[in-house]
Formats: C-alpha cells, sequence, structure tokens
C-alpha cells in the first residue's frame, strides 16, 4: 500500500471510514480540510492536517510534493436540501474546483503521486429504466449525469502528466451512521416506513465496507485504470429493499413515501429517489474485487443487527 496519502472530503461519510483503515494499516494520512480543527476532532490520529482552499493552490501546493497517493472524496452533500439553484451551483463547483485544483497542484510539482483516486457517481448514466447497465454505457442527459461528465473529465487531465488515475462511480452507500439508510430507518422506527415513491425503480447499493475496501483495492491494484462501479452486483427494486428493511427492523412496511410529497422535500432532486437505474459493476469484479455484501439483505442484516 502507498505510505503517504493525501484525502479530501475526509470527514465525510466514506472519508471518515476510509481514512481510519488506511491509518489502522500504517500509511500516513494527510487531511485536506477547509477546518483543521474540526478534523482533528472527528480524526484523530491522521499524519497532518492541511487547511486547503481549492481557489489558491500556492498554500499548499508543497504538500502535494513527494506523496505516493491522492483520494479524492470532496463534494457537496447532493441531498442536504431541497434544490435550487444556488445548492446545484455548489454541488458543481464543490466538485470541479476541487478536483481540477489538485490536477493542476500536481502538474507543478516535481515529484507526482503514482496514484489519483476520485469518486464519481452512478448518476453518471441518468434515468434508465430497467435495463442493465455496466461502466460500458452511456452517459445520461440530465444535471447529474452532465455534471459527472464533466467531473470524470477533470480528473482524466491527471493521466497526462503520467499519474495512474482511477474514478469510482459510487452508487447509494449503506451505513447505520448517515447517508440514506440512516434516513430511512428513521419512518420505520415508527411503524411509519416504506419505499420511496412507487417503489418499482431499481435500487443500486453499496455496503460502506465494501466501499472502502474497493478505494484500498484500487491504490494496491496498479492495473486498475479508468472507471469502475462501485454497486453491489445484486441490485435491488426499492420496494423490495424496503420490506427486507422492515422484516430486519421487525416493522411493516406499508406506508410509501409519495412522489409528490418527495418533490416538496427535495425539489428537482426528488427525481433521483423516484427513478432508478439498475447498475453492475461488471469491470470492477473482472479486476479482480470481491464484494463481502453481495446481497442488500446481508448488507441490512450486518449493518442493523
Amino acid at each position: 500500500m502507498p505510505k503517504n496519502i493525501i484525502v479530501t472530503g475526509a470527514t465525510g461519510l466514506i472519508g471518515k471510514k476510509l481514512c481510519e483503515k488506511l491509518n489502522k494499516q500504517g500509511a500516513n494520512v494527510f487531511v485536506f480540510t477547509r477546518n483543521p480543527e474540526n478534523a482533528k476532532k472527528v480524526l484523530p490520529y491522521m499524519r497532518e492536517y492541511i487547511k486547503w482552499n481549492p481557489m489558491n493552490i500556492s498554500s499548499w501546493i508543497d504538500k502535494i510534493n513527494g506523496k505516493d497517493a491522492i483520494i479524492n472524496l470532496a463534494g457537496e452533500n447532493i441531498m442536504s436540501r431541497r434544490w435550487n439553484e444556488k445548492h446545484k451551483k455548489k454541488i458543481t463547483q464543490s466538485r470541479l474546483i476541487t478536483t481540477r485544483a489538485l490536477v493542476n497542484a500536481i502538474n507543478h510539482v516535481e515529484n507526482r503521486p503514482a496514484v489519483f483516486i476520485s469518486a464519481s457517481a452512478i448518476g453518471y448514466y441518468g434515468f434508465t429504466g430497467n435495463a442493465e447497465i455496466t461502466e460500458e454505457s452511456k452517459p445520461g442527459e440530465d444535471f447529474l449525469a452532465l455534471l459527472t461528465q464533466k467531473w470524470e473529465r477533470e480528473a482524466i487531465d491527471v493521466e497526462y502528466l503520467g499519474v495512474r488515475r482511477v474514478s469510482i462511480r459510487i452508487g447509494v452507500v449503506l451505513d447505520k451512521s448517515g447517508g440514506a439508510l440512516a434516513r430511512m430507518i428513521i419512518p420505520f422506527k415508527f411503524f411509519a416506513g416504506g419505499p420511496l415513491g412507487s417503489g418499482k425503480q431499481w435500487f443500486s447499493w453499496i455496503h460502506i465496507d465494501d466501499l472502502v475496501n474497493l478505494f484500498l483495492f484500487a491504490l494496491d491494484n496498479e492495473n486498475m485504470k479508468g472507471v469502475y462501479n462501485a454497486t453491489a452486483p445484486h441490485p435491488v427494486r426499492m420496494k423490495d429493499f424496503a420490506k427486507m428493511l422492515g422484516k430486519i427492523l421487525h416493522r411493516p412496511s406499508i406506508l410509501p413515501v409519495p412522489g409528490f410529497v418527495l418533490k416538496i422535500m427535495l425539489g428537482e432532486g426528488a427525481e433521483y429517489l423516484i427513478k432508478g437505474s439498475r447498475v453492475f459493476p461488471i469491470k470492477t469484479l473482472a479486476a479482480g474485487f470481491k464484494f463481502k455484501y453481495e446481497s442488500a439483505e446481508a448488507a441490512l442484516s450486518h449493518l442493523l443487527n
């Protein structure tokens, strides 16, 4: 494993688990953060906490020099609030500007990292209904699809600098401490749980432990280049996922959240919950990665029991 690793977005849902595991495995983790004091509280025992502003690379560019790897997880939480133009702008800038800044900094240092691993999203494929989606599938044309295409193009530029690039297209991350699952659990606890929208849409998910392990696998596997889907091999319908969740929580799953309610809560962003995509990690599996949690029921049982 690379010894000296920079991580952006380290205090987020994925970043926290990844940094903790890197630290346990003996890596020196350099956290790039806007708030070093908060990062120290959230993630103690990291090697260094570096205050960074993507708009001004001069203040942190020297920290890039000589590092072995960069893992870029920076990005505004898409579903943190109701969508409006201001939120969409934050979603966009937090991904494009940070990725561009890192690649620009790599271009200006003498000792470049060997690998640049950047988060991406299955939103790349857009709304695809029942179609079976793989890494070779065409991109969509909606807001997130177009944004993700631009996001990946910013990362691709690092390849021209002789740096191995891996873009990991992440599905819905299952972790009881945050994200979609934590929000879905709440109504179930009050016997008011059920699927989102019609329940017929596909739900492409991944257990947080498998996602963290995939990032580690990409660090060590020099043959991994390009894009890889970070979704479990068996996507499920939303209604089936809700039934599994209710079963494990010993609660009924009979009260769906209507689409119009989601639209009131999230605006345009609700479309990404009401409509789904059926994504398969074909290239990820071909690279030799083995999922610990291949079925949604096994993943939920581990997280919630």
